[in-house]
């Protein structure tokens, strides 16, 4: 007997049993759906995070004090942005501050910086310009809004030209940003941005804590690093845990790990509901060969060999693992977006952890299988005809 009559007997079978074959294909589909709806899910996150630590900046070094024992000097920020494989360097103040323009009033982050700041941290402008050198220089009272800000200030307005009120003083309005959405749970929007020594007026310190370096390339940025470190180490002898420097593709990483840890747990717990669902097709391959004793009886009487018993109810539980393997696939990818738009989530599909599931619902089927056929192909056809 070929494998395409082995197919439609089997196919025969599931459709005289409707509703079991419903049932115990509910395992399959079940598992199959939530691994790729967890896994879509996680994998969705992975994403998210990436995007959002390449929107801190691109080759991006980050330089922090942690104590007020040392200082980051315009000169000793000289230093570092003179060493070798160093594109820009851009110190920063931050705070907060209150805003307000006629009776809008706000409190907002103030990061003051200069003009390499927008290459640095990759900070575009929609409208209007950024901080200059000039503005630096000659304590410019000028303010470039995050467009959240400039859309709560002004609105639909144009705001290049206005002026708004920092802490009871007058700033002009030079620049909008383009929007660059939350950052690692911070929004990036809500901000403002003035010239470095302004923003340390503003802030009542002068004590500048971060810097960030900007590599000339992707690959040089271990190298980079060392002589950042290297360059620290030179400048404040001793006071290694005062300080410290963080490479951004170091913190994707680490992130990228955990997320690859929470996906594969997230996939090896949904797999458990398909092994469920094996044991589920185990059981009916069973009762039905005992139901079908007769049957067998019959088959081998008239010649059929053990091989060929075998195969037919291996099929049919292939066939039953395959169909419920493609209708999970279908709830999968389809209740996978249901939760996406409900819960304001990223899902990100991935063809290879679609074929997965689905060959392993092919290998739950074969090896749950194997059983029920073994025993079906070794009744004795004389007992078997026997059997009531």
């Amino acid at each position: 007997m070929g494998i395409s009559q082995s197919v439609k007997m089997a196919l025969r079978s599931i459709t005289s049993n409707k509703l079991r074959a419903v049932l115990t294909m509910l395992g399959i589909i079940i598992g199959v759906s939530s691994v790729i709806v967890l896994v879509s899910i996680a994998q969705g996150s992975t994403k998210d995070v990436t995007s959002q630590i390449n929107q801190l900046g691109t080759n991006l070094l980050t330089v922090n004090t942690y104590s007020t024992d040392i200082e980051l000097t315009d000169t000793k920020i000289s230093e570092l942005g003179e060493l070798n494989g160093v594109k820009a360097v851009s110190p920063v103040v931050s705070g907060r501050v209150n805003l307000k323009k006629d009776r809008i009033s706000s409190q907002v982050t103030i990061t003051g910086t200069n003009a390499a700041y927008t290459e640095v941290r990759d900070a575009e402008v929609s409208q209007g310009r950024f901080i200059t050198d000039l503005d630096l220089e000659y304590r410019q009272k000028v303010v470039v809004l995050g467009s959240d800000t400039a859309a709560t200030f002004f609105g639909t307005d144009n705001p290049i030209g206005q002026y708004i009120q920092v802490e009871g003083t007058s700033f002009k309005v030079v620049g909008v940003l383009a929007s660059k959405g939350s950052s690692l749970g911070q929004s990036g929007d809500n901000v403002i941005i003035v010239p470095l020594s302004t923003g340390q007026r503003l802030v009542g310190s002068t004590t500048i804590s971060t810097v960030y370096l900007q590599g000339k390339s992707e690959e040089q940025m271990d190298f980079v690093m060392n002589e950042v470190k290297m360059t620290m180490a030179s400048l404040f002898p001793g006071k290694s845990d005062d300080y410290g420097v963080t490479n951004q593709q170091d913190v994707m990483d680490t992130m990228s790990s955990v997320n690859d840890t929470m996906t594969m747990m997230l996939g090896g717990i949904a797999s458990i509901s398909l092994l469920v669902g094996g044991i589920g097709i185990m059981n009916i391959m069973l009762v039905s060969v005992t139901e079908r004793t007769k049957e067998i009886g019959i088959r081998k009487a008239i010649g059929a060999k053990r091989r060929d018993v075998l195969l037919q109810f291996l099929i049919e539980a292939i066939v039953l693992s395959a169909m419920g393997g493609l209708i999970g696939i279908l709830f999968g990818v389809g209740l996978g977006k249901i939760v996406a738009t409900l819960m304001d989530m990223s899902i990100s599909y991935s063809i290879s952890v679609i074929s997965l599931s689905f060959l392993f619902s092919l290998a739950v089927g074969v090896i749950f299988g194997v059983f029920p056929a073994n025993k079906a192909s070794k009744l004795n056809p004389i007992q078997a005809l026997r059997y009531q």
